[in-house]
């Protein structure tokens, strides 16, 4: 499909980078004592982040500048891939173990998170079928049925791992392009029930997450167990104050609070740079947004507008949730912030699905 193409938005581009060099900055703060300690070298994480970071800039300069259509041709094959790769993950022996959950496929400390593939690739798929059947989607049986059960078989496995939190983000983004597409109130609001009994469900099978309920609602009744990682996080928020206690001078990050680089690295940027720190932070997630859902509107077709629709969905839920369970609003569940926390394969594939979006503002009418 040739049609002229004009430079990406740049509010976009600029509100990425930003909001990517505070990320590494504040990886180093985060980590420096941790690393140091397991590793002997502070540099040991922000390195890290440094070459993924530059892997993901080169994958979002490519895809860019590859028409966005492309994807539409290949979602079926890689939605399948995806669903490969989830299914070896759970091999044991070939899956690998992190912080109790069969997530990972790697050797040693590299490894990818077929999970964040499956979050783009479901993103990718739904844009393209909803697309294709609009007119469908308002029919229960014919047009809602089957991406849903798509979507939860995607889920299923991702909770075989388990991990709650990436299926939450992937669910949380693919219920809005079928909202966008077109679904009846009425019908959600129906799987939204059933929906609610399935996650009450899953939280009594799991001891761990009736402990993270309990702990959300009362972290103090547990403060040594459940409760401590909500516990620390405020501990490292509160005393930021307006203006934090300044760059490098977190106490938290101390081993007082766990995952300092990754889940709870909104903390520590509470806690240094202060209340100022974390709006700016937010101020930028709210531009990329913005702009996001902008490229979304002036789409110049429907499959466009839905992956739009789609990837900056990914942003929303997982800096809703992260910010979320940080200043204890939601229980833990293991989402780190885009562009900001420490991660591998997941810094390079959003940035990657970025590049997308981007490429999308390039056809904006």
């Amino acid at each position: 499909m040739a049609k002229a193409r004009s430079a990406p938005d740049m509010w976009m581009i600029i509100s990425i980078l930003l909001i990517l060099s505070i990320g590494l900055v504040m990886v180093y703060s985060a980590s420096a004592v941790l690393a140091f300690h397991d590793f002997g070298d502070k540099f040991y994480y922000v390195k890290r982040q440094l070459l993924f970071a530059a892997l993901g800039i080169g994958a979002m300069v490519a895809t860019m500048n590859a028409d966005y259509w492309i994807w539409k041709k290949w979602a079926k094959y890689g939605l399948f891939i995806c669903f490969g790769m989830l299914l070896i993950v759970l091999i044991p022996g070939i899956g690998v173990v992190r912080g109790g959950a069969r997530s990972w496929l790697g050797i040693s400390s590299f490894g990818i998170q077929p999970s964040e593939f499956m979050k783009l690739a479901m993103v990718i798929f739904l844009a393209k079928l909803l697309s294709e059947k609009q007119q469908a989607v308002t029919q229960f049986t014919k047009g809602l049925l089957p991406p849903l059960g798509i979507l939860g078989l995607a889920f299923g496995l991702i909770m075989l791992q388990p991990d709650l939190g990436t299926g939450a983000v992937m669910i949380g983004a693919s219920l809005l392009i079928i909202y966008t597409a077109g679904a009846r109130i009425r019908h959600l609001g129906s799987l939204a029930l059933v929906g609610v009994a399935g996650l009450v469900g899953l939280i009594a099978a799991a001891p761990y997450r009736l402990q993270r309920i309990t702990a959300f609602l009362d972290p103090w009744a547990d403060p040594l167990g459940a409760g401590y990682q909500s516990i620390q996080s405020l501990y490292a928020i509160g005393p930021g104050g307006l203006v934090g206690l300044g760059l490098g001078m977190s106490r938290q990050k101390f081993n007082y609070l766990p995952e300092p680089q990754t889940d709870f690295i909104f903390s520590i940027l509470s806690e240094e740079l202060g209340f100022i720190g974390g709006a700016a932070i937010i101020l930028l997630f709210g531009i990329l947004l913005w702009r996001g859902m902008r490229t979304a509107i002036a789409a110049p077709d429907t499959f466009g507008s839905l992956l739009a629709v789609g990837i900056i969905g990914i942003v929303a839920v997982q800096v809703f949730i992260n910010i979320g369970v940080v200043i204890g609003m939601l229980p833990v569940t293991g989402i780190t912030l885009p562009l900001v926390s420490y991660g591998g394969s997941s810094l390079t594939l959003l940035l990657t699905a970025l590049g997308i979006l981007l490429n999308i503002s390039r056809y904006s009418r």
